[in-house]
């Protein structure tokens, strides 16, 4: 996908999401009572609270310990170095002690900026793979993802909240409104259009920081792809450790690869052996054709489908 179809795609699925609750808002505001107007203001400040507190509660749930330098000099110059040429301040280097190898970036205003790192990572990819990985975090750093996607989640939210509260307030009457059933309707409809162009607009974030990767990475494209594919090839292996995870879905959209969607993606791999080649790995990937249930099953995905992100990069390399 090229730079501009890229920018244009994105710029235009924001206008999108947010002319459509826009629009949204105006005909259920004009159906409901003022207390829909409280909720309006309600549910923005929990999702604010949420974003400001998440580093703290992400670091819990995933075990993560902020490393110092002398723990790993190598790993700090490489997230130092990475951080001068994307034109940022250096995040405080993290590492999460979980199997599953995968890398995220996360932020706050209270808590500032963070790239954490799994031990299964560390274990899984050779030193230029993780290079690689790390440049595709600090991307989602430099172009403020963590914030974005905060504040496009919260408009479906807002009316998925206005259906359970509608749906709630019809409890224990003899005759139901009308007009409630048809917010109630209406707003869960829309909640779920508005969720599929949130996820369209998380899977073109990726490429995004593919890009910034590849372009502050020598050879970035072919490091970043060798480490997908092992990242995803290597998980879908872990099937025991990925189900125990599965309390930490709410955070997955902050991975390098979706866990959830491993052993699908690693399909597209083929039966290749756990010591193939990096590349074979790779070119395993590029030889699947997208199928039409990928692309279904990639319409609910924050990831994009593993083939098409590696063909995105083969076109930068």
């Amino acid at each position: 996908m090229g730079l501009w179809k890229l920018r244009f795609s994105m710029i235009g699925t924001l206008a999108v999401i947010i002319g459509l609750s826009t629009l949204f808002f105006t005909v259920i505001l004009s159906l409901a009572g003022v207390s829909l107007r409280l909720l309006l203001l309600i549910v923005p400040v929990i999702n604010i609270v949420q974003w400001l507190i998440a580093p703290y509660l992400i670091d819990a749930m995933y075990r993560v310990k902020e490393v110092k330098q002398s723990e790993d000099p190598e790993l700090h110059e490489m997230v130092e170095r990475l951080s001068r040429k994307s034109e940022i301040k250096m995040p405080r280097l993290m590492k999460a002690q979980i199997p599953i190898p995968n890398a995220f970036a996360y932020s706050s205003p209270i808590a500032g900026s963070r790239v954490a790192v799994t031990t299964g990572l560390l274990e899984t990819l050779e030193p230029e793979e993780v290079e690689a990985v790390i440049g595709h975090e600090l991307g989602h750093l430099k172009h403020r993802d963590v914030q974005v996607m905060m504040f496009v989640s919260i408009l479906p939210a807002i009316f998925y909240w206005i259906y359970i509260s509608t749906i709630l307030s019809g409890y224990g009457r003899r005759e139901r409104n009308s007009g409630a059933a048809a917010i109630a309707i209406a707003s869960i409809a829309i909640y779920y259009v508005l969720t599929v162009f949130t996820l369209y607009l998380s899977r073109l974030r990726e490429y995004f920081a593919d890009r910034h990767s590849a372009s502050i990475v020598e050879d970035g494209p072919r490091k970043l792809s060798e480490g997908l594919a092992k990242i995803v090839h290597s998980a879908s292996r872990m099937k025991k450790i990925r189900r125990d995870a599965n309390s930490f879905n709410s955070f997955k959209a902050l991975f390098i690869s979706d866990p959830d969607r491993a052993e699908l993606d690693s399909a597209s791999i083929g039966q290749v052996g756990a010591r193939a080649a990096d590349q074979k790995l790779v070119e395993e990937v590029l030889r699947r054709k997208v199928t039409s249930f990928d692309r279904v099953m990639e319409l609910f995905s924050t990831h994009p489908n593993i083939v098409k992100r590696l063909k995105a990069l083969q076109e930068l390399a």
